[in-house]
């Protein structure tokens, strides 16, 4: 069984030409010993059946014809995918991060499966971290947390026959498909030929529904058009000059902020928990700006919105947004106000539809015209947040608590990336900059603590 990347996908793969908009994704999972090796093997194979894409690679089309096609790997190797290291004495947190960034740098191997799960043990006090390395054309922030629940349980020793359970859905699926080799040449091009034309039909009916609308309702495309003008064809660079400066390299902080205090804030303030993290993060932006002696007013932040319904069970569904927040006031509760009034905003913009139907149109270009215009979008960038939805209840994972879970979101071209999920009371914030633009990391990771303090000072401590 295989399937075609949808347009934003290939997009996505294509532009990893330029290594500066890679858009793999990273998640380093705490925990508070190391997992049972057999236990987690068993539950990676329960996942590689729930989610086909872990077994399968990637097989382009010729001239590029149709978006690149998932086709199931005859060579998969689990060991190769699962990988162990351990941490030289003390096993201090920092090595962690350093070790963690250094993994996630090299590009995954294209001609595989695009993932790797390294177990790293050797931490202070007997604990051990799991990182997930995954490429975001498997999923997206949302499936990713999905995906999470097939690995972990609820108990530290589940008494439900799991391994066997495990073993017969892997047998009843198997993960390399038909032994019959369909990546020849001759398949390949076959298939991308019966593709290119259902799918120029596909994109010519759609343009043409689209257009119908447009005349039937002109008020619409006043909307469309001034929407596509603030989210598509924003010009300019972006506002900091503090952070003009990128590299390839790579550095992970992490921050833990309690989820209760958090909601309480935002209950009292009138906005939602996004909200709040956006106002923090802001925030600490412009702290650490104003320490460096480079004040500024607002940024551009990019921003994935969920675009996923009931029961959506598609690998990528999401838009992504741009919009300015605020830096100041100095006042947290009126910075959280103007953050959630443009917040709002962004959530109504028609442009967040038109992501796939513009995908399609662009998808067929030539590669380095894509790079170019991705660089045209993401220049105007100068940070990049997102906000996922964990777990409220301790989970495990082969046998060891999860103490704690930091999202390392890709950067894909711009500086800054700062991800959380909230997980069983805290909201952990995973903090991916690029040195070259935070040149001061402690000092913008203590400014980030400043801000979301601030934030929470009005809120007794439980």
């Amino acid at each position: 069984m295989s399937e075609r990347m949808s347009p934003s996908e290939a997009v996505m793969w294509a532009v990893e030409k330029d290594p500066a908009l890679r858009s793999d994704f990273c998640n380093l999972t705490l925990l508070d010993r190391a997992p049972d090796d057999r236990r987690l093997q068993a539950k990676i194979e329960h996942a590689l059946v729930e989610m086909p894409r872990l077994a399968q690679r990637v097989v382009s089309a010729p001239l590029r014809l149709v978006p690149p096609e998932w086709r199931p790997d005859p060579t998969f190797e689990l060991d190769y995918h699962l990988r162990h290291v351990a941490l030289p004495e003390p096993g201090a947190t920092r090595q962690l991060l350093d070790l963690a960034a250094g993994l996630c740098a090299p590009p995954l191997d294209r001609s595989r499966p695009l993932w790797e799960f390294t177990v790293v043990k050797g931490l202070e006090h007997g604990r051990a971290a799991l990182l997930q390395k995954i490429h975001h054309t498997i999923t997206d922030g949302v499936g990713g947390l999905r995906l999470s629940l097939s690995l972990v349980d609820t108990e530290r020793d589940p008494q439900y026959g799991m391994h066997s359970l495990l073993r017969d859905a892997v047998a009843d699926h198997p993960l390399t498909g038909d032994p019959v080799d369909r990546d020849s040449p001759i398949d390949v091009m076959r298939d991308a030929l019966a593709d290119a034309t259902r799918a120029g039909l596909e994109t010519a009916w759609r343009a043409s529904s689209g257009l119908a609308r447009v005349a039937i309702h002109p008020t619409v495309l006043t909307r469309a058009l001034g929407s596509i003008r603030r989210q598509v064809l924003v010009a300019g660079a972006a506002r900091s000059p503090l952070m003009a400066h990128h590299s390839l390299a790579r550095r992970f902080d992490m921050l833990s902020v309690p989820l209760d205090r958090l909601h309480e804030v935002a209950r009292v303030l009138g906005g939602s928990v996004n909200d709040a993290f956006v106002t923090g993060v802001t925030g600490g932006l412009g702290g650490y700006h104003e320490r460096m002696g480079i004040p500024v007013d607002d940024l551009r932040m990019a921003m994935p919105v969920s675009m996923r319904g009931a029961g959506d069970a598609a690998a990528n569904r999401f838009a992504p947004s741009r919009v300015l927040v605020p830096t100041g006031p100095k006042d947290p509760a009126q910075r959280f106000r103007e953050v959630h009034r443009r917040l709002e905003r962004i959530r109504e913009e028609p442009a967040l539809g038109a992501v796939e139907p513009l995908a399609a149109l662009t998808a067929g270009l030539p590669t380095s015209v894509l790079v170019g215009l991705m660089h045209t979008q993401t220049r105007t960038i100068d940070f990049a947040a997102s906000n996922l939805r964990g777990s409220p209840v301790p989970l495990y994972m082969g046998g060891a608590r999860i103490d704690a879970t930091y999202p390392m979101g890709p950067r894909a071209g711009c500086p800054l990336n700062v991800t959380v999920i909230s997980y069983c009371g805290a909201l952990c914030i995973g903090i991916h900059s690029d040195p070259a633009a935070i040149t001061d990391p402690d000092a913008f990771v203590e400014c980030l603590r400043e801000s979301f303090d601030a934030l929470l000072a009005p809120i007794p401590s439980a």
